[in-house]
C-alpha cells in the first residue's frame, strides 16, 4: 500500500479539498502511473453532486488520466518504466463474459469496474479516480499515449474521445457520409474533429449562432442555427448519423426529421430525463434511435493511435488543482473551450 494525495469530495454537498488515500501494493500484472494530467469531465459533476444517485463518499473524480510509468509488476509485458501511459472510464471488467471475450468491455455483463465512484472486481474495494498523484491498474487496462502530443490536451481523448470516436466509427462515418454534432461543447468539439478527420461532411447543429465560426475552426463544414426553422429545414432528409452530444433534456423529434433513410441519432449525452421520441418520424424513414456508451481498450487505444495520426487532441484550459471548485461551478455554466484539464504537479 501506498499514502497518495489526492482531492475529494467529502459529501454531495461539500467542496473538494485535500484527502490521502491508500493504493494497493503493484500486483504482477500491475502498472504504477505517476499522473501528470486528468482532465474535468462533466460527470465527474454529477457524481460528486448525487445527482444521478448512488455516488459513495468520499469521492476521488477523474477518469481521463495521462501519466508516466513509474513501476511495473513482475509480469508485465506491456509496459515499461518511463512510458507515456493512460486510464480511461474503467480499470477493470469480469474479463470473461462475452462482451469482454469480443474486446467489447465496456459493456460487461457481469461488473465493469469504473475508474471512480465504484468497486474494483471484489464488489468491496472502492476505486478512487485520478484526482491524485498515482494510480495502480492492471496493464489490460492501460493505454500507450504517443509523446507526439500536448499531454494535457491528450487527456480529455479518453472519455471525451472515445465517447465519440466509437459511434462515428461503429456506424461508419467517412468519405461520402453526412454527420451531424448536436452540441458543442467537451463532447461535442471531440466529435466535429474526429467526423472531419474520417473524411465525413461535419454539421455541427447549434441553438447558437454565436459557435458558427468555433465550429468551422474545428472543422466543421456547415453550421446551422436550429431556433432558425427555415435553415433547419433546409437539412431535413440529409444525414446519415447525428451524433448528439447535449446532456440536458432536448424535443428530438426535429432532429430525428434530419435523417436520411436508414439515419441513426446516437445519443452520447447524458441527459436526466428519459427522451420522447414520436413514432411516425422513425418508421417514416426507417430511422434509429440509439446510445453509446465509451469504447473498449482495443478501440480506446485505436482512437488514440487516429488521433496521434491526424494530430487530434481536445482543446483544454489547464488549470491548477485548488481550482477545481471553481472550475466546476464554471463548467455548469460551459464556460470553458472545451475542456478542464488538471495540472496535477500543482498538487
Amino acid at each position: 500500500m501506498s499514502a497518495t494525495k489526492s482531492y475529494a469530495a467529502p459529501t454531495a454537498t461539500s467542496p473538494l479539498a485535500p484527502f490521502e488515500l491508500e493504493r494497493r501494493a503493484v500486483g504482477p500484472h500491475d502498472v504504477l502511473i505517476e499522473i501528470l494530467f486528468c482532465g474535468v469531465c462533466h460527470s465527474d459533476v454529477h457524481q460528486v453532486r448525487d445527482e444521478w444517485g448512488g455516488s459513495r463518499f468520499p469521492m476521488v473524480p477523474g477518469h481521463e488520466i495521462v501519466g508516466r510509468v513509474r513501476q511495473v509488476g513482475a509480469h508485465v509485458t506491456k509496459f515499461r518504466e518511463g512510458d507515456l501511459a493512460g486510464v480511461g472510464c474503467m480499470v477493470d471488467t469480469c474479463r470473461t463474459c462475452p462482451n469482454c471475450a469480443q474486446g467489447l468491455e465496456q459493456y460487461c455483463d457481469t461488473h465493469i469496474s469504473f475508474t471512480y465512484n465504484s468497486t474494483e472486481q471484489d464488489g468491496q474495494t472502492i476505486t478512487y479516480g485520478g484526482y491524485s498523484k498515482q494510480v495502480v491498474v492492471a496493464e489490460n487496462y492501460v493505454l500507450h499515449v504517443s509523446d507526439k502530443l500536448d499531454l494535457a490536451g491528450v487527456a480529455p481523448l479518453l472519455c471525451a474521445g472515445i465517447t465519440t470516436y466509437s459511434p462515428l466509427r461503429r456506424w461508419d462515418a467517412g468519405p461520402g457520409t453526412r454527420v451531424g454534432v448536436v452540441g458543442l461543447g467537451g463532447l461535442g468539439h471531440m466529435a466535429v474533429k474526429l467526423a472531419a478527420a474520417m473524411g465525413a461532411e461535419v454539421t455541427v447543429l447549434s441553438t447558437s449562432a454565436s459557435k458558427e465560426a468555433d465550429a468551422k475552426a474545428l472543422g466543421a463544414h456547415k453550421f446551422v442555427v436550429t431556433t432558425d426553422k427555415a435553415a433547419l429545414g433546409q437539412v431535413q432528409n440529409y444525414f446519415d448519423l447525428i451524433i448528439n452530444t447535449v446532456a440536458v433534456a432536448i424535443d428530438l423529434n426535429p432532429y430525428m426529421m434530419l435523417l436520411r433513410l436508414d439515419g441513426t441519432m446516437v445519443m452520447v449525452g447524458l441527459p436526466p430525463e428519459a427522451p420522447q421520441v414520436q413514432v411516425f418520424p422513425l418508421v417514416g424513414k426507417r430511422r434509429r434511435l440509439a446510445g453509446s456508451h465509451i469504447g473498449g481498450i482495443a478501440e480506446t487505444q485505436e482512437m488514440l493511435d487516429f488521433c496521434a495520426q491526424h494530430n487530434i487532441t481536445s482543446d483544454v484550459e489547464v488549470i491548477p488543482m485548488d481550482y477545481i471548485n471553481e472550475a466546476y461551478e464554471r463548467l455548469v455554466k460551459s464556460d470553458v473551450k472545451y475542456r478542464f484539464v488538471i495540472d496535477l504537479a500543482t498538487l
